[in-house]
């Protein structure tokens, strides 16, 4: 006999990794039920209560400041753009009604969406950035984006993604994309791996996983979403899932534990009931 699905859903509410446990009867397991979820609350009200009186910034928001802080040392002008994008953009990037992943996009009318992706408005970006300078364009982004996921521990309808890019790279664009991706990573302290992938809408890319879940995903170009940018020159960038990071740095076991949210507060259930 084991826990309950109800049991275990609200076991994971306020604790993470919890062990699965086989029991001789019903009565064993609704005591243990009830020990360890008086044991996850009362720390889960101690740490309600010491983000009352020690007030710190959001996690998500201190996660934004370090890696942005990093980045405008390295170089990266950090811009910030429209949550609305026009279907025209999409286009640009593949996404089209007939594309698995239209279907995963927050239509406004028949020609404006939520972005699902910082992409589109990079890309542009870093062609009027080009026009402006002779040099490498280093740019990033870190905002929402918004996809009609399933209901998943990994997954959020509303995400927030660093973006970063850099244009006309000197020297390998492959082994630079590796670089920058070493960067963030080194801001969480994750352990992470680097795999070749396939992407609908990159096609090829470099994925990065730790603990077995993709925080980010990179590509370098030319590449054949280029010329609809009018793009020409090599270039290299990555996507970072932010929520995914903090998953992994605070050991949660779900991304709603962490992002926006009504329910939790850094990590933290605010409802008992």
């Amino acid at each position: 006999m084991k826990f309950t699905e109800s049991q275990i859903q609200r076991l994971k509410e306020f604790g993470d990794n919890i062990e699965e446990k086989e029991f001789a009867s019903a009565d064993e397991r609704e005591r243990v039920f009830s020990r360890l979820f008086s044991e996850l609350t009362a720390k889960n009200d101690l740490l309600m209560k010491s983000m009352i009186s020690e007030p710190k910034r959001h996690v998500l928001s201190k996660l934004e400041s370090d890696l942005s802080d990093m980045l405008t040392k390295n170089g990266f002008t950090e811009v910030k753009t429209p949550l609305i994008i026009s279907k025209a953009s999409l286009e640009k990037m593949t996404i089209t009604e007939s594309s698995e992943l239209y279907r995963q996009v927050f239509m406004i009318d028949g020609k404006r969406c939520l972005r699902p992706m910082l992409a589109p408005n990079l890309y542009y970006m870093m062609r009027k950035l080009r026009d402006r300078t002779k040099g490498p364009v280093r740019i990033f982004e870190i905002g929402s984006c918004f996809r009609k996921e399933s209901k998943s521990n990994d997954h959020l309808e509303e995400f927030t993604m660093l973006n970063l890019v850099e244009l006309g790279p000197e020297g390998d664009p492959a082994e630079r994309l590796k670089e920058l991706i070493s960067k963030v990573m080194e801001i969480t302290g994750l352990d992470h791996t680097i795999s070749a992938e396939y992407s609908e809408v990159y096609k090829e890319t470099l994925d990065v996983e730790v603990n077995g879940t993709e925080v980010a995903s990179g590509a370098v170009g030319p590449h054949v979403l280029d010329a609809a940018h009018d793009i020409r020159e090599p270039w290299c960038g990555a996507g970072f899932g932010l929520e995914r990071l903090l998953m992994g740095m605070m050991r949660k076991g779900s991304v709603k534990k962490v992002g926006r949210s009504l329910a939790y507060l850094n990590g933290a259930k605010i409802e008992l009931m």
